[in-house]
């Protein structure tokens, strides 16, 4: 049986993690070792237990401890430390309403290398400087649906162990697998040497079709996507192998950056597996 411990001090340091620190110092980068991410609800914890993370602590509505959450604590060590009270108290104590009523601390797992993620993959998604977690969680979870191997970011961008990125994604953040682009580096040649063609999604009007066989012809492709408002930047555009554009109808320019993944992996990656 999990260690439980009723909430009656909101100043408690152990609960800084749930109450208080940020989610950029949650991944404390300047100790990696020691970094956390802060996952919700038990289907996301489950998969992030499925994917090897380490719980560090629950923050839990009290009625959960034998109902929906005693399958999640069960997997977890028997002296781990489960912090519960009513919705409303840790409503207050978070300054948001817990989905599912449920949090779990988790040390931060460590991130592969570009060449590992890419080692086995036929179709990637490179997402450059998208800031959303809503956004980034959406593309997660189409990138598990649609086929897509695996998801490389630049570091500008949202990070997708954010609590909001992983509860959008359906815990699919967990299942794809992902890393950072090195900074200060060229990541279309690094994407190059790797045997990847770049696609850039982008509002040109010498763009290719998105089901243009050339596209579907190559057996390794990088489908590139940009920062939500400015898409991608001039210079990765030039640096892509081929850019392609969504058709549009009824005057609409361009789709939202999650629906435009959706539709680009369902044709060049779900349609070409």
């Amino acid at each position: 049986m999990a260690h439980i411990i009723e909430i009656t001090d909101f100043s408690a340091p152990e609960l800084d993690i749930y109450a208080r620190l940020t989610e950029n110092q949650l991944v404390n980068r300047a100790d990696p070792e020691n970094a956390l991410f802060v996952a919700e609800s038990p289907l996301v914890i489950g998969r992030a237990l499925d994917a090897g993370c380490t719980p560090v602590s629950f923050l839990m509505e009290r009625k959960h401890i034998e109902g929906k959450g005693a399958e999640v604590l069960a997997r977890c060590p028997a002296d781990i430390p489960v912090y519960t009270a009513d919705l409303p108290v840790l409503t207050q104590l978070t300054g948001f309403h817990l989905t599912r009523g449920m949090l779990c601390a988790m040390r931060r797992p460590r991130l592969p290398s570009v060449a590992e993620v890419c080692a086995n993959a036929r179709r990637i998604a490179v997402l450059e400087n998208i800031m959303n977690p809503t956004n980034i969680g959406a593309i997660f979870r189409s990138a598990a649906a649609l086929n897509v191997d695996a998801v490389l970011l630049t570091a500008a961008g949202s990070d997708p162990l954010y609590r909001r990125a992983a509860r959008v994604s359906m815990g699919n953040v967990f299942l794809v697998p992902w890393t950072y682009l090195p900074e200060g580096e060229s990541w279309p040649e690094l994407l190059h040497e790797l045997g990847f063609k770049t696609v850039a999604l982008a509002l040109r009007d010498d763009s290719l079709a998105l089901n243009d066989p050339r596209l579907l012809a190559e057996p390794k492709l990088a489908m590139v996507l940009g920062t939500e408002g400015d898409g991608l930047a001039s210079s990765t555009i030039a640096a892509c192998d081929y850019t392609v554009k969504i058709p549009m109808s009824h005057g609409v320019d361009s789709l939202n950056v999650a629906a435009a993944s959706a539709v680009a992996f369902y044709q060049l990656a779900l349609l070409n597996g």
